[in-house]
């Protein structure tokens, strides 16, 4: 049997133009962070910074910690398009793997990277990105859901999904740790590398069922 994939529907105008202002908020935060560091800006910064009303930021975010906390979702919506990608039939364990390996362009996760980063010295703000993680759980689990529906022959297991999805979500911070360990927050184009394949890793350790005795994947595609 052919393996079956999804090819998502082409975003209308007005979504294209929710995804501009939403990436304008997210870019202008970076930005301020960067500049001012934590806690030192306002959502009126963001806002004019972004060239938009304080009205409408608020149509896209509840707090300047959301704002940023954004930069991570970015980066996990890409790994979920690309796992919506893959073959029905395929292990999901293995399609998240591929996922991540799809994303090969290590500055794909310089955002996310420098977030993380600039977040350790500020409490409030590390708490809204491990917030942002815990959220992408509820959306592991729907593109699960949507996995299930395109494979007549898998069983749907409520437990599985979730407990599946906590998992993914706990290897992606352990890589992060893991990174910011090593690297101490370096944003190098060989640090970034070393923290796209350790996400790598951790999905391959997750798909081995942590045997002590798996190696890590060594794909550097």
């Amino acid at each position: 049997m052919p393996h079956t994939q999804t090819t998502p529907a082409p975003a209308s105008r007005r979504e294209l133009n929710k995804a501009a202002t939403r990436q304008a908020i997210t870019d202008a935060s970076l930005q301020l962070l960067r500049s001012k560091g934590p806690g030192n800006f306002t959502v009126e910064d963001i806002a004019e910074a972004a060239g938009i009303s304080r009205r409408t930021f608020f149509n896209y975010f509840s707090s300047t910690e959301a704002a940023l906390a954004s930069v991570t979702h970015g980066f996990l919506d890409n790994a979920l398009a690309q796992f919506r990608l893959r073959p029905a039939d395929e292990p999901i364990l293995e399609s998240a793997r591929a996922a991540l390996i799809q994303l090969a362009d290590p500055m794909t996760v310089a955002p996310m990277a420098e977030l993380y980063s600039l977040s350790q010295s500020n409490p409030q703000l590390n708490r809204s990105e491990l917030e942002a993680w815990d959220h992408c759980t509820a959306e592991i689990i729907d593109a699960a859901r949507e996995r299930f529906a395109r494979n007549p022959g898998a069983e749907l297991n409520e437990l599985y999904l979730r407990a599946l999805a906590g998992s993914l979500i706990s290897c992606g911070k352990a890589a992060m740790d893991v990174w910011f360990a090593q690297h101490g927050g370096s944003l190098t184009p060989e640090s970034l590398a070393a923290l796209r394949q350790l996400l790598i890793d951790s999905m391959s350790l997750l798909g081995s069922g942590f045997a002590p005795t798996a190696t890590p994947s060594t794909d550097r595609h």
